[in-house]
């Protein structure tokens, strides 16, 4: 295999969980700043708005500047800025200067989430097989780190400003070392990509340009297959964001479980997504990504469902196990079919699929609490087992419209059948390619 794709996998891998851990240090020092700040339970959410706004900014800003300037320098750019971003909240001393930091938190993240998910992108195109969901598992695997280290600094009482202070020297070590590791635009796959001019052709049918760099003159309509993918992103990580935010109090409230009962049930489901996504990248290779989706979601909704109404705590645990693991591998196929839809708008598309679903996970508690004052929260979560059905049923979306990017050997001209994979499961893959 080509040491510099090899390389390129390996930074993007760094970069996910220097993503991860980045955001659950914050995340585990909430208390910590709400205290210093003086401020309450209600005035935190709303400044939490504030920290979705700017990543919602810093994906849209940062998709098209990607496809302008490159992955290449755009990912290190946003992985120093959230990472001296991240000491900011230590310094607020009251609402409004939380509420600044938090949004230029939410920024920095907003710009390397899209920055290197594109840079994923190129790395999966090169290696002409799918890899992004275990790209997904590593920044999963970043939070738990956090969650780790954070709760051992804060039991040997470390000050949260050298604590953040740390946490963003780390952030910049890590970018100065993977940084030069990452793929140029014209990069993306040296060691898989045929050599031939019919491979070069078909890098260039989708886009009209050659695979060297060149970005179009003018701006492009996204086209609505993308749009397609972005709101069905959106229905699923609604669905995460409601596991987040509500399993503990579905086992607690509905159940009667006690507290530590009770935190099974996001470990389970979060366990079971990280796993998950461990584990889909050689299933979608073999099967496609219509499979995955399809009875992803479908597994998801049952298990949510069997959660939601079942009179006992462990089929509930097992429940939201089941909708974790379902829910794992179908997102990060999203995020890949709007990549692979036009190479040289990848950083755009990208943009519009990751910023629908930061919507949709924020509005995930918001959508749920207004429906429990209507009917008992059990019954509020069969509206995401509603979606996980629609996006089960709209999985077809992702059947590949044009051939395989690079890599995979294009389908012989006299044949009038597309490949199985491509014709039953909507795999873009034929073949591995020998990666």
């Amino acid at each position: 295999m080509n040491q510099t794709l090899r390389a390129a996998r390996l930074a993007t891998f760094a970069f996910f969980a220097l993503n991860g851990f980045l955001m659950g240090m914050w995340i585990v020092h909430i208390p910590a700043v709400e205290s210093r700040t003086g401020i309450g339970h209600a005035v935190l959410g709303w400044l939490l708005l504030l920290l979705g706004g700017g990543a919602f900014a810093g994906m849209q800003l940062c998709g098209r500047l990607t496809d302008r300037m490159g992955a290449r320098r755009v990912v290190p750019a946003g992985a120093a800025l959230c990472s001296a971003a991240v000491v900011l909240p230590a310094l607020a001393v009251d609402a409004p200067t939380l509420g600044v930091a938090l949004f230029l938190l939410g920024f920095g993240n907003g710009c390397l989430d899209v920055s290197m998910n594109t840079h994923a992108i190129q790395v999966e195109r090169g290696y002409a097989r799918p890899v992004m969901s275990a790209f997904h598992a590593v920044f999963s695997l970043g939070g738990v780190l956090a969650a780790l280290v954070g709760a051992r600094l804060i039991t040997w009482g470390w000050d949260l400003g050298v604590t953040l202070t740390a946490v963003a020297v780390t952030g910049l070590v890590v970018t100065v070392i993977a940084t030069p590791a990452l793929l140029s635009p014209q990069g993306g796959a040296p060691s898989c990509a045929r050599s031939d001019a019919t491979a070069v052709g078909v890098a260039t049918t989708s886009t009209g340009t050659a695979a060297d760099g060149a970005r179009p003159a003018r701006r492009r309509r996204t086209p609505r297959r993308v749009w397609v993918l972005a709101v069905l992103t959106l229905l699923l990580m609604l669905c995460e964001g409601v596991a987040n935010d509500w399993s503990v109090l579905h086992l607690e409230d509905v159940l009667g479980a006690s507290a530590a009962t009770a935190a099974f049930a996001y470990g389970a489901f979060a366990t079971a997504m990280t796993v998950g996504r461990l584990l889909t990248d050689p299933v979608a290779a073999r099967t496609g990504p219509v499979f995955v989706v399809r009875y992803g979601a479908s597994a998801a909704g049952a298990g949510l469902a069997v959660a939601a109404l079942s009179p006992w705590v462990v089929p509930a645990l097992a429940g939201w196990a089941v909708f974790g693991l379902g829910l794992s591998g179908c997102v990060p196929q999203f995020f890949s079919a709007a990549g692979h839809t036009e190479e040289d708008a990848a950083g755009a598309h990208v943009s519009r699929v990751a910023g629908l679903g930061y919507l949709g996970m924020l509005a995930g508690p918001a959508v749920i609490g207004p429906l429990t004052h209507l009917v008992p929260l059990n019954l509020a979560l069969l509206l995401p087992v509603a979606l996980c059905a629609a996006a089960a049923a709209a999985a077809g979306v992702l059947r590949a419209e044009h051939p395989p990017t690079s890599g995979a050997a294009p389908q012989p001209a006299s044949s009038g059948t597309p490949s199985v994979d491509t014709a039953r499961t909507g795999s873009r893959y034929e073949t591995d390619a020998g990666c």
